[in-house]
């Protein structure tokens, strides 16, 4: 498993999953993504974007969003890793600070952004803000993060390391591998009497 930059061919994939999982296309460049990829497989994993806002009056603002993983490959340190590369991105273009207008602070808060007041944002943040939560995410709060403060979990790059793809139900989304495992079946030596034809 790896990240890299995200290539104009897969804008299809990307606008289509960033639609299914409802995340914000809001000024879309695919060449802002960067795109988790199994090597193996050469399946598509995970995504995120840094968008960079250019107010007419002050330095730039480097935003991190659109952080989505396919079903099938999360609680593996997908995101995790997507979230590194574009934070490592964020530090080649010479950004201190990378800002983040979230509903779910915990997750970041575990790679070091911490929350601020909305009053401490750049104007064109606030902004963002507003319309965020009206749009996508209603308890969206900012964070911040100091490039050089980024901390990956060890626990979260070792499963990267063994990272693979579950399967999980189209009708119900459900992993069915997990689901197995929760009740005492291993998936791969269990027969079952009623072989339904899919694997």
């Amino acid at each position: 498993m790896y990240v890299r930059d995200a290539k104009n061919r897969e804008e299809v994939w990307l606008l289509d999953n960033i639609e299914a999982m409802g995340l914000d296309e809001t000024a879309f460049r695919s060449r802002d993504y960067v795109i988790a990829i199994d090597e193996d497989s050469g399946t598509k994993a995970g995504f995120g974007r840094i968008r960079i806002h250019k107010p007419d009056d002050s330095p730039d603002i480097c935003e991190l969003t659109s952080i989505g993983v396919v079903s099938a490959w999360r609680e593996q340190g997908v995101g995790a890793h997507v979230i590194e590369r574009l934070i490592d991105k964020a530090g080649d273009n010479d950004f201190e600070d990378v800002y983040a207008l979230v509903g779910v602070p915990d997750y970041l808060a575990q790679f070091g952004f911490e929350p601020i007041d909305t009053s401490d944002l750049p104007p064109k943040l606030r902004d963002r803000l507003e319309s965020k939560r009206e749009q996508t995410e209603p308890d969206a709060i900012p964070m911040v993060l100091s490039v050089g403060e980024f901390e990956m979990p060890d626990r979260l790059r070792e499963r990267f390391k063994e990272a693979r793809e579950r399967k999980v139900s189209e009708s119900t989304g459900d992993d069915t591998e997990g689901m197995a495992k929760e009740f005492g079946i291993d998936p791969d030596e269990a027969t079952y009497k009623y072989d339904t034809g899919r694997h």
